[in-house]
């Protein structure tokens, strides 16, 4: 039987799950160029001190940014087979959180990391909703947050906007505000800084500055509302109440945050079953090879082995 290796690929870091060791935690994943190579770059890096030389191995990746034209889990497995990869299971970040986080139930899960994206499941149908990356939605991601926190406090240098903690906090951060905009724009890692920044937004809402607060809530609402399309959209159909939940630290690591939002999905859906995640999304990724038979799901994981 082949042992299981699991990757959760994301913008801001990628996780590694190997038979017998710690997770690991390496580099992120980079929408804006081909994924599979950075996949297997990344695991070759994490046995680069040595596998088994005779275990066969079982592959399962959610990764950020896989569109159908990223998804060629026979690629993977041929840049694989050298560490004794016989099967890929490769599929959507959203897919593995959702996983991760509900199991094999229906329902809808909010994803929020670097950037969102929320899946709806039931008996019959998908939905996803945003996911657009952090140019064009994401709404209420850490990048979200970021931006937002770092607009605040462009606003205040310029006299723009009210007086806020985040104009100390971005130049303690950033350096010299007047270079940020040149610094962060040149920088290769500019997303991941920007989206770390949203810890910092965090910290000074949990500290009364009214204009943070104002963007944790909006951060709120905005995956509230994310979270309930994801369940309310198009023709999905509930015989039970759907099972509600979220992953990720923007959700898990702020009460404050976390809270609003359990509060708008309550008001917007009152019979459905919010709950805390089974789970983290590498949990998810190691079920990718587990779908039962007939599950929407099961047609979002692409497949590859070395019969085909």
């Amino acid at each position: 039987m082949a042992v299981r290796i699991s990757v959760d690929g994301g913008q801001s870091g990628t996780r590694i799950r190997l038979p017998g060791r710690d997770d690991l935690d390496v580099g992120p994943i980079r929408t804006d160029r081909p994924v599979v190579g950075q996949v297997a770059d990344y695991l070759h890096q994490a046995v680069s001190d040595g596998v088994p030389g005779d275990a066969e191995y079982e592959l399962a990746v959610g990764i950020s940014g896989l569109t159908p034209a990223h998804a060629q889990p026979a690629e993977l497995l041929s840049q694989c087979r050298d560490i004794g990869v016989m099967r890929v299971a490769l599929a959507h970040d959203s897919v593995s959180a959702y996983l991760g986080s509900n199991g094999w139930a229906y329902g809808a899960v909010v994803a929020v990391g670097t950037g969102i994206v929320g899946l709806g499941v039931s008996a019959h149908a998908i939905t996803r909703v945003d996911g657009w990356g952090y140019m064009f939605g994401d709404a209420g991601s850490a990048y979200w947050i970021g931006r937002a926190g770092i607009d605040a406090a462009l606003r205040a240098f310029d006299k723009r906007g009210p007086t806020t903690a985040l104009e100390a906090l971005a130049v303690e951060r950033f350096g010299p505000l007047p270079e940020l905009y040149v610094s962060l724009q040149s920088d290769a890692d500019r997303v991941s800084k920007v989206a770390a920044f949203a810890v910092l937004v965090a910290q000074a809402a949990d500290n009364g500055d009214e204009l943070a607060t104002q963007v944790i809530s909006r951060a709120a609402d905005e995956l509230a509302h994310t979270a309930c399309v994801s369940a309310l959209r198009d023709h999905l159909e509930w015989t039970t109440p759907p099972r509600i939940s979220w992953t990720g630290k923007v959700l898990t690591a702020n009460d404050s945050l976390r809270g609003r939002f359990l509060e708008q999905v309550r008001a917007t859906i009152p019979d459905a079953d919010i709950a805390e995640p089974l789970g983290k999304p590498l949990d998810g990724v190691g079920r990718l090879f587990d779908a039962p038979a007939g599950h929407p799901l099961r047609q979002q994981v692409h497949r590859a082995d070395i019969a085909t």
